[in-house]
């Protein structure tokens, strides 16, 4: 009997580890020639197919990416869904009196994806909570995700209206996804999140209050390496390395990209 049971579990075992298991569209995105290669460079810090792989991301979704920023993600998220399902990139709204740099990266933004051979066809709105907040027809994603933003919400105070936004979008059981940089709980939380850190347990009482459940946590994107008391706060770490003249710059460099929650929000 022990024989058979033990039998029964090494094949259960291998039916969790079967290479047939794996995401190969997934691996194939990733390991693209055409991804520009400095965006691959940053792959040992931010574990795109282990993050999205933990997310529950397959080709046939709808998906919302918000403040995709210069498209890191998109890179991968695009391609990888123009087959069979859909990219919403909710990118920062650049009308009005916003900062020159928002106007730069997200014209060079609407010039990468203008490439539908490679992105196939992503619909791009405007995203600007909680004045412009709309990301779809209620219940239409499967899954919305974003990656290190929430510091900008926190400063913005508009955090809450994301949530909601993202709430909204989803349908039931439909995936918030949460990458951002770390705060350490016994650290203090600066209201406007100046560093670029915020409090783990600060998001998930967001979100938690907002119709989201709390499914999981991963250590996927965590960094040990960073205490999160910089100068220029995240920006001191790769990729930006913000150091100041005098300050040592191999410093930071060793220590990588900033310490990041991973977290996987369900829709209730």
């Amino acid at each position: 009997m022990n024989k058979i049971r033990f039998t029964l579990a090494g094949i259960a075992a291998a039916m969790l580890i079967s290479p047939a298991m794996a995401d190969e569209r997934l691996e194939e995105v990733i390991a693209d020639p055409d991804r520009p290669a400095d965006q691959a460079e940053r792959d040992e810090f931010r574990n795109p197919y282990e993050t999205l792989t933990f997310f529950g991301i397959e080709p046939d979704m709808t998906v919302v990416e918000l403040s995709p920023g210069g498209g890191w993600y998109t890179e991968i998220l695009a391609p990888y869904l123009k087959d069979e399902g859909k990219l919403v990139a909710a990118h920062w709204n650049v009308d009005g009196d916003v900062p020159d740099f928002y106007i730069r990266i997200r014209g060079e933004y609407e010039e990468r994806i203008a490439d539908t051979d490679r992105f196939g066809e992503i619909e791009l709105i405007s995203f600007d909570p909680p004045a412009m907040s709309e990301l779809g027809e209620p219940g239409s994603a499967d899954m919305v995700l974003t990656f290190r933003n929430v510091h900008s919400w926190k400063r913005a105070g508009t955090f809450r209206d994301v949530a909601q936004a993202a709430h909204d979008v989803l349908k039931p059981g439909g995936v918030f996804g949460v990458v951002s940089h770390r705060l350490p709980e016994d650290h203090d939380q600066d209201p406007e999140a100046r560093s670029g850190y915020v409090k783990q347990s600060w998001v998930v009482g967001i979100l938690e209050s907002e119709g989201f459940r709390l499914a999981e946590a991963s250590e996927i994107n965590a960094n040990p390496a960073d205490t999160a008391d910089h100068p220029n706060g995240v920006w001191n770490l790769p990729p930006s390395l913000r150091v100041e003249d005098g300050d040592d710059e191999d410093h930071y460099r060793a220590i990588g990209e900033s310490d990041r929650f991973t977290l996987k929000f369900v829709k209730r």
